[in-house]
């Protein structure tokens, strides 16, 4: 093979590991972020109630990601190869999302939704902590800043190509395609197996053209034995690696926040502004058009100025601009905030991966990217956990999401410590 076509071979690898953001971020955008958040909530009757409940599903399927992806990204780092693992958890994830549509607008179908939900969101982190994994694989170390930055950036332009589509042929579609029944809510519905679809399709060229590590030789109980033994080892001796341990507290607190804003920001839109699934659906598209352009023109900001700037920068305007919107009654307003607040979503997600990479051992990346997801999840039923409660105890979603910039800001004053590694020069 030429070094011209092993060249073309690589970046088509690298592009395709990219374009399985594009896929994946149906599911938070549509699923977890905008749409079936806020009709899941709204079906039960009571909206303070529903927002409970859906942060109590979070809360759960947030430990149970916590406790999983390190123990499977030892276990993989042992086994060898890692698509396997997110081939599986793909497809399970779009499976769940497609049984969305037996959901009914009636109080008695909430339980179902939620543990679809509930374990569709599990898969889908253990997928993420997976594909994260392959990052310093399979690009370059100088460009793995603007590589997660435009990945990120295809995240969004996904996500909105979705929210889109579903806004044409199902929302403001008259009548919507397919003969769709409004009063039960299919036009809604319709968007599970739309998105669960989406996923599996558009994952497909990271199965196909990105590299993986080769298998190690071992067999799963081989390398179920090993990964544990290694993960507690990790563990115990983390101290020794303080440096990722001061990254992970803080990088802990403010991806709850940002993790929290995500799975109320439909909800809040709706309870708070009183915004119709078509204002909400309006909304994401404008917060997703400003958050993809934010991550791609960060991703060269992220090599020129370094993950932790970036990072700083990032967390700090999502904490002002989050507070803002607790304050504003107005539409308008809320579009402009948002919007800008967007644009500091996607360099926050895309920097801290950046910066996992590359204060990961290279030998430990997949484990790492597990104790990675398990810092994004440990507390995760903090901030769902002090929003609900508020909410309900003040009946007052504002009040409730007020926790949140918070937490951030907590988790920002933590990772002010983390000492950036120095890059290589070529």
């Amino acid at each position: 093979m030429t070094t011209e076509s092993t060249a073309k071979q690589r970046k088509l690898g690298i592009w395709s590991w990219a374009f399985y953001d594009w896929a994946n971020s149906a599911f938070t955008t549509v699923i977890v972020t905008f749409v079936f958040s806020e009709y899941v909530s709204a079906i039960g009757g009571d909206r303070n109630l529903g927002t409970a409940q859906w942060t109590m599903m979070i809360t759960i399927s947030g430990l149970a990601i916590a406790v999983l992806a390190p123990i499977l990204g030892s276990i993989a780092d042992h086994g060898g190869r890692r698509k396997p693992w997110l081939f599986a958890f793909t497809w399970i994830m779009g499976l769940l999302t497609c049984g969305l549509w037996f959901i009914k607008p009636e109080a008695s179908y909430v339980p179902m939704a939620l543990l679809l939900i509930g374990l569709a969101n599990i898969a889908f982190e253990l997928g993420v902590a997976f594909n994260n994994s392959m990052l310093a694989d399979v690009v370059e170390e100088e460009q793995i800043g603007r590589w997660s930055g435009w990945a990120w950036g295809l995240g969004y332009v996904g996500g909105l190509s979705v929210l889109t589509l579903c806004l044409a042929l199902f929302i403001f579609g008259d009548p919507a395609v397919f003969g769709l029944d409004v009063k039960a809510k299919e036009e809604v519905r319709i968007m599970g197996p739309i998105v669960g679809l989406w996923v599996i399709l558009f994952s497909i060229p990271l199965f196909l053209f990105t590299p993986d590590k080769k298998s190690a030789g071992k067999s799963m109980s081989e390398a179920v034995t090993e990964g544990l033994a290694t993960l507690w080892r990790t563990i115990v001796s983390l101290r020794d690696y303080k440096n990722i341990a001061i990254f992970l507290l803080g990088r802990m607190l403010y991806a709850d926040g940002l993790a929290t804003l995500f799975s109320l920001g439909g909800i809040f839109a709706g309870n708070a502004y009183g915004m119709s699934t078509q204002e909400i659906l309006t909304f994401a598209i404008i917060l997703n058009i400003t958050a993809g352009a934010g991550a791609i023109a960060f991703a060269w900001i992220d090599d020129m100025i370094g993950s932790k700037r970036t990072i700083i920068i990032s967390v700090l305007a999502i904490a002002i601009l989050g507070t803002l919107l607790l304050f504003f009654e107005d539409k308008s307003i809320f579009y402009i905030l948002a919007a800008l607040l967007g644009i500091f979503i996607g360099p926050t997600q895309a920097a801290s991966r950046t910066m996992m990479a590359r204060l990961a051992p290279s030998n430990m990346q997949t484990e790492f990217f597990g104790i990675y997801a398990f810092s994004g999840k440990a507390t995760a039923f903090i901030a769902p956990f002090l929003v609900g409660v508020l909410t309900l105890q003040f009946d007052s979603q504002r009040i409730g999401m007020a926790v949140i910039p918070v937490i951030m800001l907590i988790g920002l004053a933590i990772f002010l410590r983390v000492k950036e590694p120095a890059r290589r020069t070529t």
